[in-house]
């Protein structure tokens, strides 16, 4: 057979797995983007596209709208966006991935407990005990973005509330640092997950 030959028949799984992949990365820029599509219907006083008017469970809004109100996001759909693109609203078995990001909204520990914490470094999944990890006292002393939303005594990044207004406060500081944009927002999307396709 002829070396040309080969190369086509060689070449066929590659197209198949470079195609796999395009499929891949377009359908989860979509679970972002989507919610901001030009075909538009007026919801609880924002404008949605069709997965987001179908999508946004109901429950999750109230925690949404007040994380935002509290943190001067003038969008509430941003966290609703990022709560879908990290966990598919927490519908997801498994709410830790191979990193180490945990939650409904999937924070790094060493995020949510502050990067100067002494185990902290690298990818951010450091040596934080769970006990320390959601205490409010030892996140403020280590600079992290971890918040008691719903007034337990503990941040916890697996509670709905705590990840959602915790996520709210580190858009909002990114908000007010340069970026690779000129849109505040696409910069803050951007620094919690470096994916050009995760941005509004």
């Amino acid at each position: 057979m002829k070396k040309s030959k080969w190369i086509f028949i060689l070449s066929i799984p590659l197209l198949a797995i470079l195609i796999f992949l395009t499929i891949l990365v377009v359908s989860m820029g979509t679970s972002l983007l989507s919610i901001f599509t030009e075909d538009k219907t007026e919801f609880n006083g924002m404008y949605l596209g069709p997965i987001g008017e179908q999508e946004i469970p109901a429950e999750f809004i109230p925690i949404y709208q007040r994380a935002a109100e509290q943190y001067g996001l003038d969008q509430w759909i941003i966290l609703a966006a990022i709560h879908r693109v990290e966990t598919r609203f927490s519908t997801l078995g498994v709410m830790e991935s191979p990193v180490g990001a945990t939650g409904p909204v999937q924070f790094m520990p060493c995020t949510w407990m502050g990067w100067s914490h002494p185990s902290c470094g690298g990818l951010g999944r450091g040596g934080i005990s769970n006990g320390d990890l959601i205490n409010p006292e030892l996140i403020t002393k280590y600079g992290g973005y971890g918040v008691d939303a719903n007034g337990d005594g503990k941040a916890d990044p697996s509670d709905i509330e705590d990840a959602i207004f915790s996520a709210a406060k580190y858009l909002t500081a990114n908000m007010s640092m340069d970026g690779k944009y000129s849109d505040p927002l696409k910069n803050a999307v951007y620094a919690y997950n470096h994916a050009d396709w995760v941005r509004p």
